[in-house]
Protein backbone atom coordinates (compact mmCIF):
# COMPACT_ATOMS: atom_id res chain seq x y z
CA UNK A 1 0.00 0.00 0.00
CA UNK A 2 0.89 3.78 -0.52
CA UNK A 3 1.56 6.20 2.38
CA UNK A 4 -1.62 7.17 1.46
CA UNK A 5 -3.39 4.28 2.23
CA UNK A 6 -1.82 2.76 5.13
CA UNK A 7 -2.74 6.05 6.96
CA UNK A 8 -6.48 5.38 6.15
CA UNK A 9 -6.74 2.41 7.15
CA UNK A 10 -4.88 2.78 10.20
CA UNK A 11 -7.60 5.88 10.59
CA UNK A 12 -10.59 3.32 10.12
CA UNK A 13 -9.36 0.91 12.70
CA UNK A 14 -8.25 3.58 15.97
CA UNK A 15 -7.94 6.78 16.82
CA UNK A 16 -4.47 8.00 15.77
CA UNK A 17 -2.06 10.02 18.18
CA UNK A 18 0.28 12.67 16.49
CA UNK A 19 3.16 13.83 18.93
CA UNK A 20 3.36 16.85 20.77
CA UNK A 21 5.54 19.84 20.72
CA UNK A 22 9.76 20.24 20.13
CA UNK A 23 10.59 23.52 21.40
CA UNK A 24 9.65 23.13 25.30
CA UNK A 25 11.52 19.92 25.14
CA UNK A 26 14.54 21.00 23.82
CA UNK A 27 14.17 24.30 26.44
CA UNK A 28 14.92 20.73 28.85
CA UNK A 29 17.85 19.90 27.56
CA UNK A 30 19.50 22.98 28.79
CA UNK A 31 21.74 23.30 25.84
CA UNK A 32 24.67 26.16 25.72
CA UNK A 33 24.32 28.85 22.85
CA UNK A 34 27.63 27.27 21.29
CA UNK A 35 25.95 24.00 21.18
CA UNK A 36 22.91 25.17 19.16
CA UNK A 37 25.49 26.66 16.01
CA UNK A 38 28.03 23.28 16.80
CA UNK A 39 30.40 23.58 14.14
CA UNK A 40 27.89 25.50 11.83
CA UNK A 41 30.39 28.40 11.72
CA UNK A 42 27.25 30.98 12.19
CA UNK A 43 28.48 34.26 13.55
CA UNK A 44 25.33 35.45 14.28
CA UNK A 45 23.64 34.38 18.22
CA UNK A 46 21.94 31.02 17.01
CA UNK A 47 20.60 29.91 20.85
CA UNK A 48 16.58 29.68 19.98
CA UNK A 49 16.87 28.40 16.73
CA UNK A 50 15.43 25.17 17.72
CA UNK A 51 15.21 23.89 13.69
CA UNK A 52 19.23 24.30 13.81
CA UNK A 53 19.60 21.82 16.38
CA UNK A 54 18.35 18.96 14.14
CA UNK A 55 21.81 19.34 12.85
CA UNK A 56 24.00 20.54 15.82
CA UNK A 57 22.14 18.16 18.39
CA UNK A 58 20.60 15.23 16.08
CA UNK A 59 20.53 13.29 19.34
CA UNK A 60 18.73 15.41 21.39
CA UNK A 61 15.73 15.52 17.93
CA UNK A 62 16.07 11.58 18.31
CA UNK A 63 15.36 11.17 22.06
CA UNK A 64 12.77 13.77 21.55
CA UNK A 65 11.20 11.51 19.29
CA UNK A 66 11.74 8.43 20.81
CA UNK A 67 10.06 9.90 23.88
CA UNK A 68 6.57 10.72 21.65
CA UNK A 69 6.52 7.32 20.47
CA UNK A 70 7.59 5.43 23.36
CA UNK A 71 4.03 7.36 24.69
CA UNK A 72 2.30 5.68 22.47
CA UNK A 73 1.97 8.38 19.06
CA UNK A 74 1.45 7.07 15.93
CA UNK A 75 2.09 10.20 13.64
CA UNK A 76 5.92 12.42 14.02
CA UNK A 77 6.22 15.36 12.81
CA UNK A 78 9.60 16.83 11.89
CA UNK A 79 11.17 19.63 13.91
CA UNK A 80 10.99 21.98 11.21
CA UNK A 81 8.46 24.62 11.88
CA UNK A 82 11.04 27.78 11.55
CA UNK A 83 13.13 25.92 8.81
CA UNK A 84 12.58 28.12 6.01
CA UNK A 85 14.05 30.42 3.88
CA UNK A 86 12.45 33.25 5.51
CA UNK A 87 12.30 32.74 8.96
CA UNK A 88 16.32 31.35 9.07
CA UNK A 89 17.22 34.47 7.78
CA UNK A 90 16.68 35.74 11.68
CA UNK A 91 19.26 33.69 12.12
CA UNK A 92 21.85 34.03 9.52
CA UNK A 93 21.26 30.65 8.97
CA UNK A 94 18.81 30.13 5.97
CA UNK A 95 22.00 28.70 3.74
CA UNK A 96 21.50 25.62 5.57
CA UNK A 97 17.73 25.21 5.21
CA UNK A 98 18.21 22.22 2.72
CA UNK A 99 20.65 20.39 5.09
CA UNK A 100 18.31 21.39 8.25
CA UNK A 101 15.05 19.55 6.84
CA UNK A 102 17.00 16.91 5.25
CA UNK A 103 18.52 15.79 8.96
CA UNK A 104 15.24 16.76 10.75
CA UNK A 105 13.46 14.13 8.58
CA UNK A 106 16.02 11.39 8.36
CA UNK A 107 15.94 11.59 12.31
CA UNK A 108 12.28 10.69 12.83
CA UNK A 109 12.58 8.33 9.76
CA UNK A 110 14.62 6.38 11.45
CA UNK A 111 13.14 6.52 14.79
CA UNK A 112 9.77 5.11 12.84
CA UNK A 113 11.58 2.85 11.39
CA UNK A 114 13.93 1.30 14.31
CA UNK A 115 10.39 0.32 15.53
CA UNK A 116 9.58 -3.72 14.65
CA UNK A 117 6.46 -3.71 16.57
CA UNK A 118 3.76 -3.72 14.02
CA UNK A 119 2.15 -0.35 15.34
CA UNK A 120 1.65 1.83 11.68
CA UNK A 121 3.58 5.04 12.43
CA UNK A 122 4.06 8.03 9.60
CA UNK A 123 6.44 10.88 9.62
CA UNK A 124 4.72 14.16 8.48
CA UNK A 125 7.06 16.87 7.29
CA UNK A 126 5.86 20.02 9.16
CA UNK A 127 5.73 23.27 7.95
CA UNK A 128 5.02 26.85 9.60
CA UNK A 129 3.80 29.72 8.48
CA UNK A 130 6.66 31.45 8.19
CA UNK A 131 6.70 35.10 10.14
CA UNK A 132 5.58 36.99 6.44
CA UNK A 133 1.86 37.29 5.59
CA UNK A 134 0.20 37.64 1.91
CA UNK A 135 -2.84 39.11 3.12
CA UNK A 136 -1.69 41.61 5.64
CA UNK A 137 0.01 44.46 5.23
CA UNK A 138 3.19 45.17 8.25
CA UNK A 139 2.50 49.04 7.48
CA UNK A 140 -0.70 51.04 8.84
CA UNK A 141 0.20 53.47 6.73
CA UNK A 142 0.12 51.63 3.27
CA UNK A 143 -2.48 48.82 3.28
CA UNK A 144 -1.33 47.22 -0.09
CA UNK A 145 2.13 47.04 1.04
CA UNK A 146 3.32 43.18 1.32
CA UNK A 147 6.75 42.52 2.46
CA UNK A 148 6.78 39.50 -0.01
CA UNK A 149 5.05 38.37 -2.53
CA UNK A 150 2.87 35.07 -3.74
CA UNK A 151 5.73 33.66 -6.01
CA UNK A 152 8.41 34.21 -3.59
CA UNK A 153 6.60 31.89 -0.71
CA UNK A 154 5.51 29.62 -2.78
CA UNK A 155 9.41 29.15 -3.81
CA UNK A 156 10.35 29.04 0.12
CA UNK A 157 7.76 26.10 0.76
CA UNK A 158 8.87 23.84 -2.29
CA UNK A 159 13.12 24.24 -1.24
CA UNK A 160 11.59 22.86 2.60
CA UNK A 161 9.40 20.72 1.18
CA UNK A 162 11.69 19.16 -1.57
CA UNK A 163 13.97 18.82 1.43
CA UNK A 164 11.58 16.99 3.89
CA UNK A 165 10.40 14.54 1.00
CA UNK A 166 14.30 13.90 0.08
CA UNK A 167 14.71 12.95 3.93
CA UNK A 168 12.00 10.32 4.23
CA UNK A 169 8.90 12.05 4.89
CA UNK A 170 5.61 10.72 4.34
CA UNK A 171 3.44 13.54 4.62
CA UNK A 172 3.73 17.26 4.29
CA UNK A 173 1.63 18.77 7.11
CA UNK A 174 1.01 22.69 6.49
CA UNK A 175 0.15 23.94 10.08
CA UNK A 176 -0.61 26.77 12.45
CA UNK A 177 -2.17 28.29 9.63
CA UNK A 178 -2.64 32.10 10.54
CA UNK A 179 -2.92 33.11 6.99
CA UNK A 180 -4.90 31.68 4.49
CA UNK A 181 -3.24 32.89 1.61
CA UNK A 182 0.31 31.74 2.74
CA UNK A 183 -1.48 27.89 3.54
CA UNK A 184 -2.52 28.10 -0.38
CA UNK A 185 0.96 28.85 -1.13
CA UNK A 186 2.06 25.91 1.00
CA UNK A 187 -0.33 23.67 -1.38
CA UNK A 188 0.72 24.92 -4.53
CA UNK A 189 4.56 24.23 -3.54
CA UNK A 190 3.23 20.44 -2.94
CA UNK A 191 1.43 20.26 -5.96
CA UNK A 192 4.19 21.30 -7.96
CA UNK A 193 6.71 19.27 -5.97
CA UNK A 194 4.08 16.19 -7.28
CA UNK A 195 4.58 16.85 -10.62
CA UNK A 196 8.20 17.26 -10.64
CA UNK A 197 8.58 14.16 -8.67
CA UNK A 198 6.06 12.44 -10.41
CA UNK A 199 4.81 11.15 -7.03
CA UNK A 200 2.02 11.35 -4.70
CA UNK A 201 2.69 13.65 -2.01
CA UNK A 202 -0.32 13.63 0.79
CA UNK A 203 -1.26 17.11 2.64
CA UNK A 204 -1.93 17.53 6.18
CA UNK A 205 -3.86 20.96 6.76
CA UNK A 206 -4.00 22.11 10.34
CA UNK A 207 -5.75 25.66 11.05
CA UNK A 208 -5.07 27.87 14.06
CA UNK A 209 -7.50 30.42 15.32
CA UNK A 210 -6.78 33.94 16.50
CA UNK A 211 -9.73 34.66 18.70
CA UNK A 212 -12.92 32.66 20.32
CA UNK A 213 -14.77 33.78 17.56
CA UNK A 214 -13.53 31.22 15.50
CA UNK A 215 -11.69 32.92 12.64
CA UNK A 216 -7.79 32.74 11.50
CA UNK A 217 -5.67 36.21 11.47
CA UNK A 218 -6.34 36.63 7.96
CA UNK A 219 -10.62 36.65 8.63
CA UNK A 220 -11.74 33.29 7.32
CA UNK A 221 -13.88 31.02 10.07
CA UNK A 222 -13.21 27.70 10.11
CA UNK A 223 -15.92 26.98 7.62
CA UNK A 224 -15.14 29.11 5.20
CA UNK A 225 -11.57 27.89 5.49
CA UNK A 226 -12.35 23.97 4.63
CA UNK A 227 -14.30 25.32 1.85
CA UNK A 228 -11.08 27.47 1.13
CA UNK A 229 -8.68 24.49 0.81
CA UNK A 230 -10.76 21.59 0.01
CA UNK A 231 -9.61 21.66 -3.29
CA UNK A 232 -6.09 20.14 -2.81
CA UNK A 233 -8.07 17.56 -1.66
CA UNK A 234 -6.09 16.87 2.00
CA UNK A 235 -5.40 13.48 4.30
CA UNK A 236 -6.35 15.20 6.93
CA UNK A 237 -7.83 18.90 7.57
CA UNK A 238 -7.73 20.53 11.74
CA UNK A 239 -6.90 22.94 13.91
CA UNK A 240 -4.03 22.91 15.81
CA UNK A 241 -2.09 25.65 18.83
CA UNK A 242 -5.18 28.56 19.17
CA UNK A 243 -6.37 27.72 22.69
CA UNK A 244 -6.93 24.54 25.27
CA UNK A 245 -9.05 21.83 24.16
CA UNK A 246 -11.57 23.10 26.08
CA UNK A 247 -12.09 26.44 23.97
CA UNK A 248 -11.50 24.57 21.19
CA UNK A 249 -14.22 21.67 21.01
CA UNK A 250 -16.64 24.11 19.29
CA UNK A 251 -14.92 24.75 16.13
CA UNK A 252 -13.76 21.01 16.28
CA UNK A 253 -17.15 20.16 16.34
CA UNK A 254 -18.12 22.89 13.27
CA UNK A 255 -15.32 21.39 10.85
CA UNK A 256 -16.22 17.62 12.04
CA UNK A 257 -19.56 17.85 10.39
CA UNK A 258 -18.36 19.88 6.98
CA UNK A 259 -15.14 17.55 5.92
CA UNK A 260 -15.55 14.87 4.30
CA UNK A 261 -11.79 13.73 5.02
CA UNK A 262 -9.97 13.02 8.63
CA UNK A 263 -9.82 15.17 11.30
CA UNK A 264 -6.54 15.78 13.10
CA UNK A 265 -6.73 17.74 16.40
CA UNK A 266 -4.04 19.19 18.89
CA UNK A 267 -4.62 21.72 21.05
CA UNK A 268 -2.38 23.27 23.67
CA UNK A 269 -2.27 22.09 27.22
CA UNK A 270 -4.69 24.59 28.23
CA UNK A 271 -3.99 28.48 28.14
CA UNK A 272 -0.93 29.79 29.46
CA UNK A 273 -0.46 31.58 32.70
CA UNK A 274 0.29 34.81 33.55
CA UNK A 275 4.00 34.31 33.32
CA UNK A 276 3.30 32.20 29.52
CA UNK A 277 3.61 29.02 30.90
CA UNK A 278 1.09 25.63 30.74
CA UNK A 279 -0.24 24.18 33.83
CA UNK A 280 -2.85 22.31 32.19
CA UNK A 281 -1.76 18.44 34.37
CA UNK A 282 -1.80 15.16 31.51
CA UNK A 283 -5.34 13.82 32.72
CA UNK A 284 -7.35 17.28 32.46
CA UNK A 285 -6.11 17.87 28.84
CA UNK A 286 -6.66 13.85 28.26
CA UNK A 287 -9.97 14.33 29.78
CA UNK A 288 -11.29 17.22 27.85
CA UNK A 289 -10.24 15.73 24.27
CA UNK A 290 -11.75 12.20 25.13
CA UNK A 291 -14.74 14.34 24.84
CA UNK A 292 -14.22 14.74 21.04
CA UNK A 293 -13.45 11.37 20.51
CA UNK A 294 -16.46 10.19 22.36
CA UNK A 295 -18.31 12.00 20.41
CA UNK A 296 -17.05 10.39 17.19
CA UNK A 297 -15.37 14.07 16.31
CA UNK A 298 -11.81 13.53 15.66
CA UNK A 299 -9.57 10.78 13.66
CA UNK A 300 -6.23 11.86 14.69
CA UNK A 301 -5.28 13.77 18.40
CA UNK A 302 -1.97 15.21 20.02
CA UNK A 303 -0.54 17.85 21.92
CA UNK A 304 0.96 21.66 20.75
CA UNK A 305 2.56 24.66 22.90
CA UNK A 306 2.86 23.03 26.83
CA UNK A 307 2.16 19.80 25.89
CA UNK A 308 4.51 16.70 26.67
CA UNK A 309 5.05 12.98 26.04
CA UNK A 310 2.98 12.81 29.72
CA UNK A 311 0.13 14.67 27.90
CA UNK A 312 0.64 12.04 24.58
CA UNK A 313 0.26 9.47 26.60
CA UNK A 314 -2.49 10.48 28.94
CA UNK A 315 -3.99 11.12 25.71
CA UNK A 316 -3.58 7.91 23.74
CA UNK A 317 -4.53 5.69 26.66
CA UNK A 318 -8.15 8.11 27.05
CA UNK A 319 -8.80 6.94 23.71
CA UNK A 320 -7.85 3.84 23.42
CA UNK A 321 -10.53 1.66 22.27
CA UNK A 322 -12.88 4.51 21.22
CA UNK A 323 -13.78 4.48 17.67
CA UNK A 324 -12.66 6.89 15.22
CA UNK A 325 -14.73 9.41 13.68
CA UNK A 326 -16.97 8.44 10.67
CA UNK A 327 -15.85 10.90 7.83
CA UNK A 328 -19.60 12.67 6.80
CA UNK A 329 -20.57 11.85 2.87
CA UNK A 330 -19.33 14.53 0.48
CA UNK A 331 -22.21 17.68 -0.11
CA UNK A 332 -22.83 18.45 -4.20
CA UNK A 333 -23.49 22.11 -3.34
CA UNK A 334 -21.36 24.30 -4.70
CA UNK A 335 -19.73 26.47 -1.75
CA UNK A 336 -17.37 29.25 -1.97
CA UNK A 337 -15.91 31.16 0.75
CA UNK A 338 -14.39 34.92 1.12
CA UNK A 339 -14.00 35.63 4.95
CA UNK A 340 -17.29 33.32 5.24
CA UNK A 341 -18.85 30.71 3.68
CA UNK A 342 -21.37 30.68 0.50
CA UNK A 343 -23.13 28.28 -0.77
CA UNK A 344 -25.25 28.56 -4.27
CA UNK A 345 -28.49 27.46 -4.39
CA UNK A 346 -29.54 24.78 -6.53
Amino acid sequence: MSKREEFEAAARARILIKDGPYGTAIQNAKLAPEDYAGATGLADEQKGNNDLVNLTQPQVIRAICDSYIDAGAHILATNTFNANRISQADYGAQGLVHEINVAAARIIREAVDARDDGVPRFVAGAVGPTNKTLSLSPDVEDPGFREVDFDTIVDVYREQCAALVEGGADFILIETVFDTLNCKAAIMAVKQLERELDRDIPLMISLTLTDLSGRNLSGHTVEAFWYTVQHAKPLTIGLNCSFGADQLRPHVQVLSDIADTWLMAYPNAGLPNDLGEYDELPETTARLVKVWADNGRVNALGGCCGSTPAHIAAMAQAVEGIAPRTLPKANAEMRLAGLEPFTIAA
